[in-house]
């Protein structure tokens, strides 16, 4: 059972993407090609190493948080820096290209520079997942000429589009982390998972409550435009893992948020099937008609 995924960004959240993966794997779905924007785009591109999900759960769990991120202006314009970050994805992926890569994978950025949706295949995959996850006024952008990339959820926060371009002829299943507009969400907290003396520094920042509102105002954006793509490029199925209080850098435990991942992808597989077992029979139907033209 062949398929093909776009995994959407949401920061923390994106711990689901493993639970999801693992139960796809278990029932005997094929993930040929995937795509994914911001931390959707690292697992995405994990997995497209060749990294089982129980293997990339282990990774994930093994991050000192504290760690993860710099100080503020540390690497460019944005609250954090992304050293640690960097740090992690190079001793993983080293200077891996997307040539390397099992399967097809792409990661969606945005260029500060022309305005547009980015799809990266090309060059080195740690250079492109430091753009898909840059998000505006936490990270700094990344430079990656000709472009200045900022996090892909900006424009595309599932990218369908992306993974359909990847493998047409496959049903696509979506994996959103964004809730819907009615539902209640937690986009950021300001307590973040920095080392202590940074997180008092933010915290007696003027600023704190301004970035309480950014972040709630890019929440808003970003989750309508989550619902717009998915109207628009409507892919087979949809998976929303109920992730909403999760905030963009909590400090979490990875194995219980993939087990919500888990249970939404578990709730879907009756659609999943239905989806791949149709486009099984529209490919029998327009086989056979195409063998008597």
């Amino acid at each position: 059972m062949d398929i093909t995924l776009a995994l959407g960004g949401g920061g923390s959240r994106g711990a689901a993407h493993i639970g999801v993966l693992r139960v796809l794997t278990r029932h005997g779905f094929r993930v040929r090609a995937v795509a994914g924007t911001s931390i959707g785009a690292i697992v995405a591109s994990f997995f497209a190493f060749g990294y089982t999900p129980d293997e990339i759960e282990t990774l994930f769990s093994s991050i000192d948080l504290t760690r993860l991120y710099g100080w503020p202006l540390s690497d460019g314009p944005g609250l954090l820096g992304v050293r640690g970050i960097a740090d992690f994805l190079r001793t993983h992926l080293g200077n891996r290209t997307f040539d390397d890569l099992q399967i097809p994978c792409a990661a969606v950025a945005v260029d500060l520079n022309s305005r547009r949706e980015i799809v990266l295949q090309e060059g080195r995959v740690v250079d492109a997942l430091l753009g898909s996850i840059a998000v505006p006024g936490i990270f700094p952008p990344k430079e990656y000429p000709p472009f200045r990339l900022i996090d892909g959820g900006t424009l595309d926060p599932v990218p369908v589009r992306a993974a359909r371009a990847l493998a047409p002829k496959l049903p696509l299943i979506a994996i959103s982390l964004n809730p819907p507009l009615d539902q209640p969400s937690t986009p950021l907290n300001v307590q973040f998972s920095v080392p202590r003396p940074l997180a008092d520094q933010i915290a007696r920042l003027n600023i704190t409550q301004a970035l309480t509102i950014f972040a709630e105002a890019v929440d808003i954006g970003q989750r309508q435009m989550t619902s717009m793509r998915l109207l628009l490029d409507h892919p087979d199925v949809v998976i929303v893992p109920a992730v909403s209080e999760i905030g963009l850098l909590d400090n979490i435990n990875i194995r219980e948020i993939a087990r919500l991942g888990e249970v939404a992808t578990l709730e879907a597989l009756p659609l999943i099937k239905k989806a791949v077992s149709w486009q099984t029979r529209l490919k029998r139907t327009f086989g056979r008609k195409n063998a008597t033209c």
